[in-house]
């Protein structure tokens, strides 16, 4: 529990380091922030608590992110007075403390198969380049916490990839309900070598499909792998 709230107090100083630094000046258009590493072990936050105020300050469009380069300051003028909001993304007893992991993946059954055909009409290239990098550093993590945080990066990458801010916020969510301990926990039990090779397996033939823009196979391996990905965190054959 405390661990929790020292992550969340660092992910709330965060946000408003990166507010301050942006209004003062002091990170001006251009700038490149720190790395995600760099801000994590600063402020004592998760990479993906990180991640999710970072994300946060791209949709107001603070930010952008540029895939092996980095997070710059965006160009020109940008409103700052809704910026606050991402230090409460992730607060205890707000509604992600709310949602245990068996209602997260009902919740995903039935809300990420509905972002494929969003995925195969407006997806660019950056959008495949995200999920390829995805993709290869999940199957090189050493790590069960650092495969599941790349498996929640690429599916973070499929809502990117509908360039629709609802499912963006979806999945925000998401990933704060996976950094929860029970999530962890069961995902620890449950994530056998043969398992994790059988996702890298099912990630890559979902990306596959959809830079085909085949929606109803990418639909379909989709369902099937969050299918599965249930039944073993449960233990439902």
């Amino acid at each position: 529990m405390a661990e929790s709230g020292i992550r969340s107090d660092g992910a709330r100083a965060l946000a408003r380091y990166v507010q301050a630094e942006i209004a003062s000046g002091r990170f001006p258009p251009g700038h490149r922030l720190p790395t995600e590493r760099e801000l994590s072990e600063r402020f004592g936050a998760s990479r993906g608590a990180v991640r999710r105020v970072l994300g946060h300050f791209k949709s107001l469009g603070l930010i952008t992110q540029v895939v092996g380069s980095g997070t710059f300051v965006a160009e020109g003028e940008v409103p700052l007075d809704s910026a606050p909001k991402a230090s409460g993304m992730a607060e205890p007893g707000g509604m992600a403390g709310q949602v245990s992991p068996a209602q997260l993946m009902d919740a995903r059954l039935l809300i990420e198969p509905q972002m494929i055909s969003l995925i195969v009409r407006f997806a660019t290239a950056a959008d495949f380049e995200r999920m390829e990098e995805c993709l290869v550093r999940s199957e090189a993590a050493g790590s069960i916490e650092e495969f599941e945080h790349w498996d929640g990066a690429l599916h973070q990458a499929f809502a990117e990839a509908t360039h629709n801010n609802f499912f963006l916020r979806i999945l925000e969510l998401t990933n704060v309900v996976r950094e929860e301990g029970e999530w962890g926990r069961l995902k620890r039990i449950s994530l056998t070598p043969e398992r994790r090779e059988r996702y890298e397996t099912q990630h890559r033939a979902i990306v596959a499909a959809l830079r085909d823009r085949d929606e109803e196979t990418a639909r379909s391996l989709l369902e099937g792998h969050l299918v599965e990905v249930k039944n073993n965190l449960f233990g439902r054959s």
